[in-house]
């Protein structure tokens, strides 16, 4: 199949972002509330977000500075308060996730304007958004400075929340169906995580099994 290649040292950095949002999918999407020295909730999504690690339990937030370079309310109250948490965008509070990412003027509650409720932090002090189905509190571990773009935020995982159907407590299983989430694609484009299967990863003796099965049936 013929390809189309991208040196990516030749690609302004907007050009570099639109390949990748639209490559990298979908991307989840961490609703991350905050918290200032004065106490005052901030609330805000960002698709550039992950799990790292799990020994120990690292996340990480891609942050774009706002448009004259400063850092943004949620980068600003994580240095300040050392935390954040992580609350996951359901369908069910996807047009809330919305809301929360228009950029108002400093003194709009963007949370009251979602229509969200703000649940106490136990570890950390940044609450968690209570219509989420999970959320994780998070300490502050590092930033990493990478350029003039974005500031890369690692938190470690101190302690998570689930609505009770979303988690098996005893097993640790999480229902990927109870739990909705929503994520994001290029452009203004999100993906639900409805369209559900599972691929089993084999064992070298279930490969090769597999493999003779398929060579037998190809030679007859």
């Amino acid at each position: 199949m013929n390809s189309v290649s991208f040196d990516f040292n030749t690609l302004s950095p907007r050009e570099r972002y639109k390949i990748l949002i639209g490559t990298v999918v979908p991307r989840p999407i961490a609703l991350v509330s905050t918290v200032d020295l004065d106490g005052r909730a901030n609330a805000a999504p960002f698709s550039f977000f992950n799990c790292l690690s799990s020994d120990p339990a690292i996340v990480a937030l891609g942050v774009e500075y706002s448009p004259g370079g400063q850092s943004k309310d949620t980068v600003r109250n994580i240095r300040q308060t050392g935390c954040f948490t992580v609350n996951i965008v359901s369908g069910s509070i996807m047009d809330q996730m919305n809301i929360c990412a228009v950029p108002f003027d400093a003194g709009v509650d963007e949370i009251a304007e979602a229509g969200l409720t703000i649940a106490p932090g136990v570890a950390v002090a940044a609450g968690r958004i209570a219509e989420a189905p999970a959320a994780l509190e998070c300490r502050l571990h590092s930033f990493l400075n990478i350029g003039e773009s974005r500031e890369i935020v690692l938190g470690e995982v101190a302690y998570a929340h689930f609505h009770e159907n979303a988690i098996d407590a005893e097993k640790l299983y999480v229902d990927a169906t109870v739990l909705d989430a929503v994520g994001r694609m290029g452009g203004h484009g999100y993906a639900t995580t409805r369209d559900y299967f599972e691929l089993k990863t084999m064992s070298v003796a279930e490969y090769t099994k597999k493999s003779q099965i398929k060579a037998t049936a190809k030679a007859s």
